[in-house]
């Protein structure tokens, strides 16, 4: 909790002094102000007091302070009602509204700035683009209006002049989404004259003080004010705005709002021309008027886009529709001239800041809303209106201006006060009556129908004939001569404060206020030829032309009688009332302490006045003898019935009036509350602070609660669709499953019968689950045929088989041509074919060494070319037995040279080439050198496989050892008595068959190049 003021500092609420005097209460407000301390509560109502300074006292610190507090927590302060007014907003989904009264000077334009401020930092903590952007364009538009709105007076260096009635749209979120700018009343009457001391418009000191040169010739304007007659009264003036800076913030404001280029420029376009307008002097002949000087208006035509001839011929002509449908033109008196120009000038004016505004709508209008899909759209409004004004000399804007106040000071009068006692009495709620003043008098007095002041300017205005100012004054004098709150001269001919047929007086609420009637009529006719419509409607420039949408009627056109400036006044100020009665209304009273814009000074008489008019004092007896809060039973039960036992989730007690009861008793504050008719009266703030805390302490339990409760709603959901969903897919499984072995059934249903054995049927795709077994059944069905494949091999062809089926895996495609594709003999020195010269005696030769040896089978035999450990190459022949491996001569009827039992040989090497090498590997390292010869039967043939084949099956299967076999791709290892040596394979141009030379401590074979 946010640490509150010291007694030093007098009471932070006027509610808590001790007796409710006006010298308490003046007292109060004296000692605040001079420590500081420029806000007071009243309730929920903040008094603030004008400083004349700067206070460090709304930067980011502060808003976090307020932000989300209760208003009793902290010092008094504008953001605690600005915080107070959104929460009631966000939380009952309200609309609600900010009143700023306070008479001129007061800090009224001040204080609703720093409102917008706070509700633009405590929104959109997400930062949401679209969000930002309208809190921009809110925030931007306040600089723009006051450039356009606000001048200096001599009151108030940033007077509005012009009344601001903005609402502010938030969604479900409390994000802004939008607003609406209304705009009331603007005192046009000062673009052409100002009283003295005063300025015009800021507008037009920051055009002519801020832009370039470049600019000022573009516009044909000089950079002094005082060159100009609408703006030489104001030119010496100082304010503590620098117009430079302020023209730039004011052009980045336009961009940020989204005004184009084009609209900018048109915008200082017209500046320009009313200033122009201001300096342009008429001179009569007996016959005519005429215009002093041409070259100002061929510039003011060519600034608002019109020829120069029309821009004159609407300043000294006026064109009048006669009867049957004759126009004639009429030209103007030196006077009338005058006077039309100053009338097109303030216009003009008048125009551009309507347009203005309805640009500024136009952007932050809330867009393309839908309840149903938005949520519910609530408003905070806030409203900046002109203050109280009591000037030397008051005409019909002051009249309209206090009437305003009045119509103000009514609604704070039935909300706050007839109000708040009417509904104790229909709730039959013990009360002590407090009297106060009913400005309902003075309201009647100015728009009572048929006798109030604002139907006597009508009737004047509507009359025929010459009705002047004088007129209508007699008339209200012999209307009004009784009213209590009505004087003039002729009414009380001894007060000399007041001018014969001129002055009249009404007694304020605020006080007594004198006006002048000159002028009345003019301005409440607000008189304005067509010719200048139409001129403005033919302009070239597009904006200037959507400003003048009047201006296409033709001169013939016969138009309904505008209503007065009066009446349009006071049909938009009870609109806003009415708009402002249907929303739960926040107020700040706004006090001007001095009139000479000093910090320290504190003018007692001054502001008691202020006090008394603004019936602050009321304000407070009503707040001491009421309630701070009341809500009907069922909506307070609705909030915190969560609190009590007895009331959640739902009470069973006899009414909703016994379940408050039971809330209020549980939480002890039976002594601070009322029960009335259908509503709760809680007096002071803290119980319902209190009720606040624990419900908010709650909330989030009851949130996890009912998260808890939908999750297992939404898991059981879950749970119940994952398992009709397993359901499915587990059928679906099982569908896939059949379907593929019901389809590999039917493409396989006749391989039995194929001639392939089913090779060239395509297997379908399995399913995820049976890539596996899939595999495992392609494996199966290739050994199936293989098997069946087999089954019709000959016996005779079997050795055969098994011999290439061991040369396969021992080369394991290293490779390229081992003999593959043939027939294998085996035994070829015993075929005559190949070995016709030496078949016969080889095979007498086989037929006694089996009888000797006693071997049983022969497993390869042939011619090869064999190298020693002497690096001598001879002819010899090879023959393999499956006990023995016989080196023989053969031109010695096969002699035996060498035997070598097969116990010990351990391998073979063979190169990956066409080459026809072996190296018979033997466990004693006396390793066997050769190269295989090629028989009769094909020159080409490939025996290096075969070889290895049989050999490596025979050791595989007849003796259960496994015989190694190596591929070399570039030199064979070898031993020869221990001793090791290498065998490369060389290609040889004119070598006539392949035979091996010694090469270093090896052997190179050389082979025939072709």
């Amino acid at each position: 909790m946010a640490e509150l003021e010291g007694l030093e500092y007098g009471k932070s609420d006027f509610v808590l002094l001790d007796e409710v005097t006006m010298e308490q209460f003046m007292e109060n407000l004296k000692l605040r102000f001079q420590r500081g301390r420029i806000y007071t509560f009243i309730g929920e109502v903040v008094v603030s007091v004008n400083p004349y300074q700067t206070l460090d006292i709304y930067g980011k610190s502060a808003i976090d302070a307020y932000r989300g507090r209760e208003l009793y927590e902290n010092p008094p302060h504008l953001f605690a009602v600005a915080d107070a007014a959104y929460k009631a907003m966000k939380r009952r989904a309200k609309d609600t509204c900010i009143v700023i009264s306070g008479e001129s000077g007061a800090g009224k334009t001040e204080a609703s700035k720093y409102i917008m401020q706070y509700i633009a930092a405590i929104t959109n903590p997400s930062q949401r683009a679209e969000v930002e952007s309208v809190k921009n364009v809110l925030l931007k538009s306040n600089c723009v209006l006051e450039a356009f709105g606000n001048a200096k007076t001599n009151r108030n260096d940033n007077s509005s002049r012009f009344g601001k009635y903005m609402d502010i749209n938030f969604n479900f979120n409390g994000d802004p989404t939008g607003g609406h700018i209304n705009n009331y009343l603007l005192e046009k009457s000062r673009v052409v004259k100002q009283q003295g001391g005063e300025r015009n418009f800021h507008s037009f000191y920051q055009l002519l003080r801020g832009s370039s040169e470049d600019s000022m010739r573009s516009l044909h304007l000089q950079n002094d004010p005082g060159h100009y007659a609408y703006t030489k009264e104001g030119a010496g003036s100082t304010t503590f705005n620098d117009d430079r800076c302020s023209h730039k913030a004011v052009l980045s404001a336009l961009k940020v709002i989204g005004f184009s280029e084009e609209e900018i420029n048109s915008i200082y376009k017209i500046l320009a021309t009313i200033l122009l307008l201001g300096n342009l002097r008429f001179e009569s002949d007996s016959e005519s008027v005429q215009v002093v000087g041409q070259e100002a208006v061929q510039h003011i035509a060519l600034l608002t886009g019109t020829r120069p001839e029309s821009v004159g011929k609407s300043l000294l002509y006026r064109t009048v529709a006669a009867g049957g449908g004759e126009v004639i033109e009429k030209g103007h008196t030196q006077q009338e001239a005058c006077f039309g120009r100053d009338a097109f000038s303030k216009a003009l004016y008048e125009r551009l800041f309507g347009w203005i505004v309805g640009r500024i709508n136009a952007v932050i209008e809330v867009k393309d809303y839908n309840p149903a899909l938005h949520g519910k759209n609530t408003v905070i409004g806030v409203l900046d209106i002109y203050g109280f004004e009591i000037f030397d000399s008051n005409s019909f804007e002051q009249f309209c201006i206090n009437y305003c106040n009045e119509k103000l000071q009514q609604l704070f009068i039935e909300l706050i006060l007839r109000q708040e006692q009417d509904e104790y009495q229909r709730e039959g709620i013990a009360w002590q009556h407090i009297e106060y003043f009913n400005n309902q008098i003075i309201v009647d007095l100015v728009e009572q129908p048929h006798r109030g002041i604002l139907s006597i300017l009508d009737e004047a205005c509507l009359g025929v004939g010459k009705v002047t100012d004088t007129v209508c004054l007699e008339s209200m004098n012999t209307k009004l001569a009784q009213h209590p709150h009505y004087n003039s001269r002729k009414i009380s001919p001894t007060d000399k404060t007041m001018e014969f047929q001129r002055d009249f007086r009404i007694r304020h609420y605020a006080g007594d206020v004198t006006y002048s009637v000159e002028g009345f009529l003019d301005k409440n006719k607000d008189p304005l030829f067509q010719d200048f419509k139409r001129l403005m409607y033919n302009s070239d420039d597009p904006v200037l032309k959507d400003m003048w949408p009047d201006g296409q009627l033709g001169i013939t056109e016969v138009t309904k009688r505008p209503l007065t400036a009066a009446t349009l006044f006071k049909n938009s100020i009870v609109a806003l009332v009415d708009k402002l009665a249907c929303k739960e209304p926040y107020y700040v009273r706004c006090v001007k302490p001095n009139d000479m814009k000093s910090p320290v000074l504190f003018e007692d008489a001054r502001c008691q006045h202020q006090v008394a008019y603004l019936g602050l004092l009321e304000n407070v007896r009503v707040r001491r003898a009421g309630f701070a809060y009341r809500q009907p039973y069922a909506r307070f039960l609705q909030r915190y019935k969560m609190t009590c036992e007895y009331t959640w989730p739902n009470h069973l007690l006899g009414s909703d009036r016994e379940a408050v009861e039971a809330v209020v008793t549980q939480h002890g504050f039976q002594e601070d509350v009322a029960y009335g008719h259908t509503k709760l009266f809680v007096r002071t703030p803290r119980s319902l602070f209190t009720l606040e805390q624990e419900r908010a302490a709650l909330i989030p339990i009851l949130v996890l609660f009912l998260q808890k409760v939908w999750r297992g709603a939404l898991a059981r959901i879950r749970c119940q669709r994952m398992v009709a969903i397993y359901a499915i897919m587990g059928c679906y499984r099982r569908y896939k499953l059949k379907a593929h072995f019901w389809e590999v059934e039917r493409r396989f249903a006749s391989v039995r019968t194929m001639a392939d054995y089913g090779k060239s049927v395509e297997w379908p795709t399995p399913p995820r689950a049976l890539l596996q077994f899939h595999s495992i059944t392609v494996q199966l069905h290739r050994r199936w045929r293989a098997r069946q494949m087999v089954n019709n091999i000959p016996p005779s062809d079997m050795a055969e088989v098994r011999a290439k089926a061991a040369a396969l895996g021992a080369l394991m495609g290293e490779r390229r041509d081992w003999g593959l594709g043939r027939a294998w003999e085996g035994d070829y020195l015993a075929n005559v074919r190949d070995s016709p010269q030496y078949s016969a005696a080889f095979q007498r030769f086989s037929k006694e060494l089996r009888a000797k040896e006693r071997f049983g089978l022969v497993l390869f035999t042939g011619f090869c070319r064999k190298a020693n450990r002497f690096s001598r190459s001879t002819d010899r022949g090879l023959l393999v037995t499956d006990k023995h491996v016989y080196k023989l001569e053969a031109k010695k009827h096969f002699k035996v040279l060498k035997k070598m039992p097969l116990d010990i040989m351990t391998g073979l090497s063979v190169t990956s080439g066409a080459d026809q090498l072996v190296v018979l590997h033997t466990a004693s390292q006396d390793d066997v050198l050769l190269c295989l010869q090629r028989g009769e039967l094909a020159s080409n043939q490939d025996r290096v496989g075969e070889l290895l084949g049989t050999l490596v099956d025979h050791f595989t299967r007849v003796r259960k050892t496994p015989l190694s076999v190596k591929v070399c791709c570039s030199s064979v290892q070898l031993h020869m008595r221990g001793k090791p040596k290498s065998v490369t394979v060389e290609t040889k141009a004119g070598q006539a068959s392949a035979d091996f030379r010694k090469r270093g401590d090896g052997f190179v074979l050389l082979l025939p190049s072709d």
